[in-house]
This record gives structure tokens, C-alpha cells and sequence, in this order.
């Protein structure tokens, strides 16, 4: 029986729990005596605590985020009623700031702020020996990374095969965004490179072959980048997926010419864009280069097969819907093969707060803590746009509507045309999850026909056309009055890339998004 249970709730299964691994990987002397249990958010927080309590532990130690920490405050509670004497410690960034009003952090026996890689192991040695912390919150110091034993080796057969694998080569970031707990994270520090290199190889042997790296800049030092992007291209195979956060207006000659020589879709580059207002830049302490973003942008798509995946956030302070609308259309313009819309988060600790006075901005109390309205948008337009951001995602990111979506706009705003679509569509369906692909295509079919006269028989063959191309053979019924079903050879690489970006890859050369 361990001494010692690290856990977590993941959002998904497919999801691993990286800094878990970290802890275990520098327990040190008590590396035998703990054991790492993953859970998830399908499951309930009393069978969890049922498996917890069934290895009798004497110190669990538990992960908290955003997206857990609603049922790990149940799991908390269930353990602590039936095993008063079970020593609870929490850690995580939802726990690591304005902990104090928190059930959770009230029901357990330490927190741990901050990067805990040594700290926890050190606590621990402390309980068991009978000499507990004296103060229930306990900073963690920042680590020297250099001291840290990594965590690849963590990673089981069954990890590498079914579950998306997390690798950093730095921790923090230099820039100062106030909607992002990395602005914090000062300063950035780098993993020494060449054990780090080590690591890769070695993963790459076990036969994994999707990558990402959870780095938040990681072309800031641009030396390591181009180690490592070096490492991947010598060593590129069959299937190769790798992702990396990359500050979206620094992409230097020597960079470009490294990144053009991939294959299309091996790389996936995610570009905070955030918004194009510089006003609004400004009072967030965000710094961009609109220029050379753009420029960067553009080359991306117009001379590499990078998988571009681009961020614009809904509801910041001073900006507006038509300001809004303005970026969106301008990123659109820009060709990213993904936009992600995102509602701005008033995560705990992010100086973000220091605007909700002025711009009378109003968040939801539980996580993840989404705006509801500011004093320039409303909560029904806010509602209006979080439906946008779903339907978008659904429709105009998934990949399986490349063809179809920009008919929904051809001439006009791209925003303004999505908005009106994404309206009719809440009020036919009543719903943003659990929507069949089937539906989503018969309503596009139903909204270019009968609201922006498009002939039956080309908005069927054009739906068609991005049915087959994701690989699929049936003919949706709402479409069969209208088409003749001809088979074709899929395009699609199945068993490569991840399916959304393949369903992206396959698409090059035709109309893009």
C-alpha cells in the first residue's frame, strides 16, 4: 500500500496529467512509497474517494485547476468525513491565489502555491517525521531547473499510445497580459537543453509521435527553438504531430526557413492575437507588433503547411462588438486554418480584476469564471457571442465545413454574417452541445438556400464535397434529393495526424477559412 497518493480529475481522459508526473519524478527517498492515480470528470467524486481510501494513504495529494475544482471540493469533503486523519494537500493555480474564501482550500490540511516540484516532496518528509508545517499555506520557492528530475519516463506504453503527451522546455513568460496567470511567471527560465533533447529521443523511440509542448513563448529564446526544431525535422516520421505556442509577431528569417521545411500539418503553431485593438492592447499590458504580425501570419499560410491555430478573446476591457467584429474579420482575412473564440476568464489572481470597477466588468462566481457583461456589452449579447464561439468551433474550426463556411458570408463581414447565422441556428435548435454533424450540415443547407438564395443542388454538392473529403461514404438524408452519390478515393491520412488538423491537411489547396 503506497504512503503517498498524488491524483488528479483531468478534463478528459485523453488528457495527462503532466505536473502530477513532475511531483512524482522528485519525490526523492519517497518515490516508492507514492503513487499517481488520474481520474476524470466523467467519473464521481465518491467513487473516486472510494479508490483513494481503498489504498489507505496517509497523504493524498490532489491537483486543482479550473476545470476540477467544483468536484474535487466533494472529493475533498468525502475523504476528510470519512478519514479525518488523512492528510489532504492541495496545489495548482486554482489554489495557488485568493485561496482563502475557498471551500476546498478551507477543508484541507496544506496548500502549496506555485511550482511545487520540490516543495511537495518536501512537505511530505515533514508530515511523516512528525514535524508538520507550522502555517497551513506554503510557497513554493521557484526551482532551479536544472535540479529537477524530469518526468518523461512517467509516460506509460498505454500514455504514449491513447493520451496527448505535455513536454516543456521553459517555464514563465516576459510579457505582462493581465487575463493570464503566466504574466506571474517572472522570469522565464529554460531547461537545460541537451538532457531535454534526451528525453525527446527517447520518447520518439517508444514510438510516440504526437508532441506538445506546453512552453507559453516558445520562440522567445530563439536558439532553443531552433534546437528543437531542428531535432524534430532530422528526426521527422510517418505521423509526426508537434505543437508549440508561439509569440505571433517573432518569427525571424532563420525561424521561417526552419518551419517551411516540414511536411503540411506536422506542426501546429497556437498564435495569442487576443485582439487588434492597440488601445485595448495597451490597457491589458499586452505588447504585439501588428505589422509583423500580419506579415508572419501570412507567411505562414502562404508559404509553409504549419497547422495555424489563432486566438482573439470576447469581452475585454473597452472593447466593443464592432471592435470585436473588426479583428475577427481581419484574422479571418489572415486564412488560420483555427480561430479560437474565447470568452475572457477572470481567473484567480490575474490582475485582470484591476478593470471591474471602471469598465464595470461582471464575472460568474463559479469556475471558469467567464464574463457575464461589461459596460459596452450586455449579458444578452454576451450570450449571443458565447454561442457564436461554440458554433464556430462546431462549424467553422472542426474541419469538416471547409468548403461550405465562407458562402455563409462571400462578399460581407465574416463576424456579422456568423452572428446572424449562429442567432437563427440557437433559435431552431435551442442547444450548443450535443449536436450531430448531420444536423449542423442540414442547417447550413437550410440557412444558404432559404436566406441567402444560393441554388439547392451547389450548396448540396458543395456539402457533399466536405463529407467526403473528412473520409465518410453515406450521403445525409437532407441532402439526397439533390445529389447523386459518387464515390471517391479519401484524401484522408487516417492513423497520422490528429483528426481534426488532418481534416484541415487534407483540405490544402482548396478553399480555406
Amino acid at each position: 500500500m503506497p504512503t503517498i497518493v498524488l491524483a488528479t480529475l483531468n478534463a478528459k481522459f485523453i488528457h495527462a496529467a503532466f505536473g502530477l508526473r513532475y511531483l512524482l519524478a522528485n519525490m526523492g527517498g519517497l518515490r516508492d512509497a507514492t503513487q499517481l492515480l488520474e481520474f476524470d470528470l466523467k467519473q464521481r467524486p465518491v467513487d473516486i474517494a472510494e479508490r483513494l481510501l481503498a489504498l489507505n494513504p496517509r497523504i493524498v495529494g490532489l491537483g486543482v485547476y479550473i476545470w476540477n475544482v467544483i468536484p474535487v471540493t466533494e472529493l475533498v469533503a468525502v475523504l476528510k468525513r470519512v478519514r479525518p486523519d488523512l492528510k489532504v494537500i492541495l496545489g495548482g493555480p486554482e489554489v495557488s491565489y485568493g485561496n482563502a474564501d475557498q471551500p476546498v482550500s478551507q477543508m484541507a490540511d496544506y496548500i502549496i502555491t506555485g511550482e511545487a516540484d520540490l516543495k511537495f516532496a518536501e512537505v511530505c518528509h515533514n508530515v511523516l517525521d512528525g514535524c508538520p508545517p507550522a502555517a497551513k499555506i506554503i510557497p513554493a520557492e521557484l526551482p532551479e531547473l536544472h535540479q529537477l528530475a524530469l518526468p518523461y519516463e512517467l509516460y506509460t506504453d498505454a500514455d504514449i499510445a491513447h493520451r496527448i503527451v505535455y513536454i516543456e522546455a521553459s517555464r514563465g513568460c516576459p510579457f505582462s497580459c493581465e487575463f493570464c496567470l503566466s504574466s506571474l511567471d517572472i522570469p522565464v527560465r529554460q531547461f537545460p537543453l541537451e538532457p531535454m533533447l534526451a528525453e525527446l529521443g527517447r520518447l520518439l523511440g517508444r514510438g510516440l509521435r504526437h508532441f506538445k509542448f506546453v512552453d507559453r513563448t516558445f520562440n522567445l529564446n530563439l536558439a532553443t527553438s531552433r534546437t528543437i526544431l531542428k531535432f524534430f525535422l532530422e528526426n521527422h516520421l510517418p505521423g509526426m504531430f508537434v505543437h508549440f505556442e508561439m509569440v505571433p509577431d517573432r518569427f525571424p528569417d532563420e525561424l521561417r526557413e526552419i518551419i517551411a521545411r516540414f511536411p503540411a500539418g506536422a506542426l501546429q503553431l497556437e498564435v495569442g492575437v487576443q485582439t487588434f485593438n492597440p488601445d485595448v492592447a495597451t490597457r491589458i499590458s499586452r505588447r504585439q507588433n501588428y505589422e509583423r504580425l500580419n506579415e508572419n501570419l501570412r507567411y505562414l499560410r502562404e508559404h509553409t503547411g504549419v497547422h495555424v491555430h489563432a486566438d482573439l478573446i470576447v469581452g475585454l476591457p473597452g472593447e466593443t462588438v464592432e471592435c470585436f467584429a473588426e479583428g475577427f474579420d481581419r484574422l479571418v482575412a489572415l486564412g488560420p486554418q483555427e480561430i479560437q473564440v474565447g470568452i475572457l476568464k477572470r481567473l484567480r489572481g490575474a490582475p485582470i480584476a484591476r478593470h471591474d470597477i471602471e469598465f464595470r466588468m461582471v464575472y460568474a462566481l463559479d469556475p471558469p469564471y467567464e464574463i457575464l457583461c461589461n459596460d459596452l456589452i450586455d449579458f444578452a449579447t454576451m450570450q449571443r457571442l458565447r454561442r457564436f464561439a461554440r458554433y464556430w468551433d462546431l462549424i467553422g474550426n472542426s474541419g469538416n465545413f471547409l468548403q461550405i463556411t465562407p458562402m455563409l458570408w462571400r462578399d460581407s463581414s465574416p463576424f456579422w454574417s456568423f452572428l446572424k447565422f449562429s442567432d437563427a441556428l440557437y433559435e431552431r435548435i435551442q442547444r450548443t452541445d450535443s449536436i450531430s454533424l448531420s444536423t449542423l450540415g442540414a442547417e447550413l443547407f437550410r440557412w444558404l438556400v432559404e436566406n441567402q438564395n444560393l441554388e439547392a443542388v451547389t450548396v448540396a454538392k458543395e456539402i457533399l464535397d466536405d463529407y467526403q473529403r473528412a473520409g465518410r461514404t453515406e450521403v445525409p438524408e437532407f441532402l439526397r434529393p439533390y445529389v447523386a452519390f459518387t464515390p471517391r478515393a479519401s484524401a484522408r491520412r487516417k492513423g497520422t495526424l490528429p483528426k481534426r488538423q488532418s481534416r484541415h491537411a487534407d483540405s490544402r489547396g482548396s478553399r480555406q477559412i
